[in-house]
This record gives C-alpha cells, structure tokens and sequence, in this order.
C-alpha cells in the first residue's frame, strides 16, 4: 500500500497478507467465473465479519515456554475482530491458510462445546489444576462473546470446578461475568488484567478499531477493583513515538480507579505482524514511520523482531531504559507495582460427569 493511501475504515490490518512461512501456494488462475469477480463486479463495498462454528476434539492447550507465567491456555475463539493492528497473535491465522491481515478480522471461529471438552479434560483422574490462562492468543471478550457466551460457559465450569483462572482482555464486555468473577474472586480463583494502549479514543479506533474505547476500559477496571476482583492494568504494547507518551497518565488513572498492579510489555512485531504494521504506519503515521521502526530495532537487536526466549519479552536499549524508568517513577507516585497474583489450586474438585455425582 502506498504511503499515505486511505485506510480500511473500521479495520485494523489495511491488506490481506498471504502467508508464506509454510511453502504455501497462492491460488492460480484457473479459469473460473471467480478469478474475475472483482473486475466485473468492482472491488468488495464493505468487509463483512463471518463466524465458523467448529468442534475440536481438546480446548486445554499446554506450553513449556521458559519465559511465559502460565502453563496452560484455553481460547474459545480463532481470529479476533477487535482488529489491533500489532497483536502478536495474528500469524496463528496463516496455519490454517488465512491471512494474518484481513482474515484473522474478518474470518472468526468458535468453538461452542469449549465448555463441554473443558469439563471433560477437569474430571480425569490424573489432571492436576494450576492457572488457566484466557485471553493470551485472542480476546475473550471480542464483540461475538455477546452472543455465543462461551466465556461464560468456560468460567462457570471453573467456578464449580474450584479452578483458578486469568483473564486477559480489551473489552469492557467482562462485567457481563461480574457475578461470577465476583464469586470466584471471593474463592482467590480470578484475577484480570485489562490492556490500555492510550487514554485517546482516536488513536485507539486507528490502532484497536473495534477494541472498547480507552474510558470504557478504565471503568472497566473501576468496577473489578470496586467488587473485590483482582485486576491489573496492562499497558501493553508501548508503541514508541506513538502511545508511550501515555505511561504515566495511564498508571495515575488505574491507580484513581482503585487498580493496585500495573505492568507495560513493549511492542513485539512476529511474522506477518511486522509488515502489516509496517503498512498501517505507511498510512496511518508516514511522517514518524522511519522513526517508529527506527527505535523497535534499535531495542530489538537491529531486527523487527527477536524470537527469543527470555530476550523477546525484555528488550535492550537506551528507549527501553527510557521507559523503564519513566514507568518506574510514575508507579511510585501512585503507590502502585506490578502484582504476580498467587491464585488457590487447592479448592480443585473433579467436576460432575455423566452420572457421577460428586461425594462431599
């Protein structure tokens, strides 16, 4: 995309990257009416979201990341339409032939019997419970969970279960599950974070297009914090020459609504994330676009990106000290610091299956 072009209204990504880290073959011309569609008919007048049900078989994913704080992760849903433009999770769309770009937006899947398989994957007799991670490859609180619920679903399985959870999330649709995460907060089974890029609601529509507004979030965070709900705020990526400019009102704000721990991650660029954020700068921010790109490489080795272990998620450099000690000094001012959040893995019980009932 040229520099300057007009933007995708409503999108975050402004192209359909095809992913090519998997020998994958773009499609050829082939004869057929479609590969002419657009020429007879004129380009697409809007871009449509379109959700797939799917039932996979486990929903209990595992890693053994050295540098990550959870273990195991459940997502119950692929592609997210908040549309963050930088959201590291994008390439996970390209294993399945999609674009990391439009795609991962715009072609969603849920997994309705998420619930179901958790709940399976409790009652056998050789698991053993520690933290459950939602939220940590796309946002279970996207527009859709308004109405499949499989959030929900998931967390009243916990709840009954005893089993802990964190939460992750951009959206403000999270206090729809207050009575439970009330409930499971008075068990110390939940603690949520919520990720605040700016306080400016037009930098955020550009970055975040369909993400809550940053107010929405901040209320958000009020209202957790006011029901006795472990919550953290997230500020997170720190885009240089971008959003860092908002650490510190971001900190004194989470601190008025009550939020006692805070943390900031710097922008990561995997994969297909680089190039199309490369291209959202180009239309977006070509005035500071060599400046912006200038700073992520100078933190992350002379590269876009460092994959890493430990060093993907602690870059180096001046501009990280910079930051480092800003956000520092704006934590003190608040009284507030970055909380690791011990939650109760003991409560654990077996949920009920078919006709086994539980005993105490």
């Amino acid at each position: 995309m040229p520099l300057g072009a007009s933007p995708q209204r409503g999108r975050g990504a402004q192209s359909a990257t095809v992913p090519d880290r998997f020998g994958l073959p773009t499609r050829e011309m082939d004869g057929d009416w479609r590969d002419a569609m657009e020429a007879l008919d004129g380009p697409p007048v809007k871009l449509r979201t379109t959700v797939t049900e799917e039932h996979p078989k486990t929903i209990l994913s595992f890693n053994q990341s050295p540098d990550i704080f959870f273990d195991r992760s459940v997502n119950a849903y692929r592609g997210c339409e908040h549309g963050c433009v930088y959201c590291f999770a994008r390439p996970t769309h390209a294993y399945h032939d999609l674009s990391p770009g439009l795609d991962f937006e715009t072609k969603l899947y849920a997994k309705p019997n998420a619930a179901q398989l958790l709940k399976e994957t409790l009652a056998r007799r050789k698991y053993r419970p520690r933290p459950i991670a939602m939220g940590t490859n796309t946002d279970p609180y996207q527009p859709i969970e308004g109405d499949y619920r499989i959030t929900r679903q998931l967390l009243e399985v916990c709840l009954d279960a005893r089993h802990p959870v964190t939460i992750t999330t951009k959206s403000d649709r999270v206090l729809q599950d207050l009575d439970l995460l009330a409930e499971m907060a008075r068990r110390n089974l939940v603690a949520v974070a919520i990720s605040v890029t700016s306080l400016n609601p037009v930098l955020s529509g550009k970055l975040e297009p369909r993400a809550a507004a940053p107010a929405k979030r901040m209320a958000a965070l009020a209202k957790l914090a006011e029901a006795g709900v472990p919550t953290h705020c997230s500020i997170a990526p720190v885009i240089p020459a971008i959003t860092d400019e908002f650490m510190e009102s971001i900190v004194a704000e989470a601190a008025g609504a009550g939020v006692k721990s805070c943390g900031w991650i710097p922008l990561r660029l995997p994969h297909e994330v680089s190039p199309l954020f490369r291209e959202w700068l180009d239309v977006h921010f070509p005035d500071r676009a060599r400046k912006v790109m200038g700073i992520v490489k100078s933190i992350r080795g002379g590269r876009d990106n460092d994959p890493s272990f430990f060093s993907r998620l602690r870059p180096t450099g001046v501009w990280v000290e910079l930051f480092r000690a800003r956000f520092l000094v704006a934590c003190r001012r608040n009284a507030i610091r970055k909380t690791h959040f011990e939650l109760d893995c003991d409560a654990f019980r077996q949920p009920e299956t078919g006709d086994q009932l539980r005993l105490l």
